[in-house]
């Protein structure tokens, strides 16, 4: 039988970091110095800035609808979608594992945790700190204009992002069951696999689709490299201003999120 002062305990934070004035007062200095960092004196928009703005936007009720158009939406989606869903799987062969050990559940000593925690956060901040355009120039720097380039360069910083969230939601699991399978006499192993990981993976699946939408729209900007899909063929709309088959894909592009926002909600309430 496992006592439960014998579970290994992550450092507590400084409780005045979770005050609600401190978040305010630095939401607030961020605000102030972002405004003083701006040129006001040269103005904000271009001279043209407003009337560029109406032409953009007022395309987007005037969208080009030929077949020929069309079929390009259709494919460019696809290569879009393909890229953020094997990104995605690469992101969840990352998190999956670094996230049950960055929640520090796995094992009963104190010191081995704290040191496995600390050094599997560190290695996870340090993917999801540089950003997947920044891994996508370095990818196609080494690889080329390769699909492996657009997949590496979404998988490792959704990879951080992913392990820790899900290191946080198997923390943040109700202790009771887990309790019950300890006087049970179960390892922490046993306890992680049927109590922690059960009880957090709705909110883990949740969240997944969440990454899934966000892997779409960052994989649409990656194709701006140059790798094809939905955001090289906006690029190229832009590019010659034909804001009308700018927002053919654009539109293909909304769809595609709110596609799978439908999706995760039916997944979700199944799970419920």
């Amino acid at each position: 039988m496992r006592s439960s002062a014998a579970l290994p305990q992550l450092p507590a934070q400084p409780r005045w970091l979770e005050s609600r004035r401190v978040l305010t007062l630095i939401l607030l200095g961020a605000l102030v110095l972002s405004l003083f960092a701006v040129d006001w004196s040269s103005g904000v928009l271009h001279p043209r800035g407003l009337a560029a703005i109406g032409d953009i936007f007022g395309a987007a009720f005037r969208p080009e609808l030929s077949l020929e158009l069309a079929g390009k939406a259709i494919t460019s989606a696809w290569r879009t979608v393909a890229y953020a869903v094997a990104g995605l799987t690469v992101a969840l062969a990352i998190g999956m594992p670094l996230g049950a050990v960055a929640s520090g559940t796995l094992t009963g000593s104190r010191t081995a945790s704290a040191i496995n925690v600390g050094l599997v956060r560190g290695l996870l901040a340090f993917f999801r700190s540089i950003h997947e355009l920044v891994w996508a120039l370095v990818f196609v720097a080494a690889l080329g204009l390769s699909p492996i380039a657009a997949v590496l360069a979404l998988g490792i910083p959704y990879g951080g992002m992913l392990g820790r969230i899900y290191a946080e939601l198997l923390q943040d699991v109700p202790q009771p069951p887990l309790e019950s399978l300890r006087r049970a006499g179960a390892s922490e192993w046993r306890v992680f696999w049927y109590g922690r990981l059960p009880m957090a993976l709705p909110d883990m699946l949740s969240y997944t689709f969440y990454r899934l939408e966000c892997g779409i729209r960052s994989a649409a900007i990656l194709s701006w490299v140059g790798l094809g899909g939905l955001g090289f063929q906006i690029q190229i709309a832009l590019a010659d201003l034909a804001y009308g088959r700018a927002w053919t894909f654009l539109w293909a592009l909304v769809i595609l999120v709110l596609l799978v926002d439908q999706w995760s909600t039916q997944v979700r309430r199944r799970l419920a």
